[in-house]
């Protein structure tokens, strides 16, 4: 009986669970991660409007485990020695027929005084933080920004940033409190967003225009500090800061025996196959994926990448070539707590609409996601 090792309990972690069922995989499976549980990261946005608790966002995953015949192992991976198919643990060893690395990346946490800073989408002790701030704050001015990884184009998280701050704009307005704070957003690209396509930029941009959102852009990061933000062309004020780091690959990958693309993940084929191995596999935020340089590390994309690795890995041990790819496409409805923006790209088009049922439509998208697991 063939034995297949998932790293992680995230959104690629569970979907390829799913996905080796589906597709007929009657062997054994072992989910290695912290916890037992899937942290839904993209409704953190709604946590400094009240709209979200930690429960909220947290789905334990014990019921889907056993539906789905899954060995759960409450662990950490600190390595792995691919030439004997072994995954080092905190608490041991594991030997795999298969694997698929579905572990994540992490935030690049080496600017000076980050510590200033809370960041969003790190998970639900920063975005608390934020959020508890914001609510005692009588006025101020409140910061938002993010950056990337220089040596990968893609390693960067920006729709979450300007959902907190269209959403902090809303709250702030619908609280009567407004007038007494100052939005700012900040970036070293001087067009941010590009990714999601030039003409989103120039909505985004204009919104925030509209908002009375002062930016400061095209700017390399210097430096946080209890005062303020710094870059290389200025420096200004800020009592709160929201930002997002560039993104690289796991604490243990450089040590893996893996081959890791430049900007520190794990270098993968259009077949999310890692470079140089027959049978390991990786999917989402952890790999570096062929493609063009707006391909995003977001949810959807990690499920895409997650059913072509399961079904990959199923192919493989059957001794079948690898032929399954992912479609490459960027889709997220960019929300402001009573409106939302859709923003869909994909090599062949892009596109932008606003209108206030896409706020409804991600609260409903919500619901019927986590569906499955509970």
């Amino acid at each position: 009986m063939s034995h297949i090792a998932i790293i992680g309990s995230g959104f690629a972690a569970c979907t390829a669970v799913k996905t080796l069922r589906k597709e007929g995989f009657d062997g054994r499976i072992s989910l290695l991660a912290p916890r037992p549980e899937l942290f839904y990261f993209p409704s953190l946005i709604w946590v400094p409007a009240g709209r979200r608790s930690h429960d909220d966002l947290v789905e334990p995953l014990s019921g889907f485990f056993e539906r789905h015949k899954v060995e759960y192992i409450q662990t950490l991976v600190t390595g792995m020695d691919p030439e004997r198919s072994t995954l080092i643990h905190e608490h041991g060893e594991l030997e795999y027929d298969g694997l698929l690395i579905a572990s994540g990346g992490r935030y690049i946490r080496k600017l000076p005084g980050i510590e200033h800073a809370c960041i969003a989408c790190a998970g639900w002790e920063d975005t608390q933080r934020f959020s508890d701030k914001l609510a005692r704050m009588n006025g101020g001015t409140v910061a938002f920004g993010f950056a990337g990884n220089p040596k990968e184009p893609s390693a960067m998280r920006g729709g979450p940033v300007f959902e907190f701050l269209f959403g902090t704009d809303t709250l702030l307005r619908k609280q009567g409190r407004r007038d007494r704070f100052k939005l700012v957003f900040f970036s070293p690209a001087p067009r941010p967003g590009a990714r999601l396509g030039e003409k989103a930029v120039d909505r985004l941009l204009g919104e925030m225009k509209k908002r009375d959102i002062e930016t400061y852009l095209g700017a390399k990061m210097k430096r946080f500090s209890e005062q303020g933000v710094e870059t290389e062309k200025a420096q200004f004020d800020a009592d709160l800061i929201l930002f997002i780091p560039g993104m690289t690959g796991p604490e243990w990958a450089a040590g893996s025996g893996l081959t890791l693309s430049e900007g520190g993940f794990f270098k993968a084929d259009a077949q999310c196959r890692v470079e140089g191995q027959e049978r390991v596999f990786v999917a989402g935020d952890a790999g570096s994926y062929p493609g063009p340089d707006w391909m995003p590390k977001q949810a959807h994309m990690a499920d895409l990448q997650a059913e072509a690795a399961a079904k990959n890995l199923i192919d493989v041990l059957q001794h079948k070539p690898a032929t399954h790819t992912f479609k490459t496409e960027l889709i997220c409805i960019v929300d402001s707590l009573d409106n939302g923006s859709l923003v869909y790209r994909s090599p062949k088009r892009s596109l932008m609409m606003k209108m206030p049922p896409l706020h409804w439509a991600k609260l409903a998208f919500e619901k019927m996601y986590l569906k499955a697991y509970r």
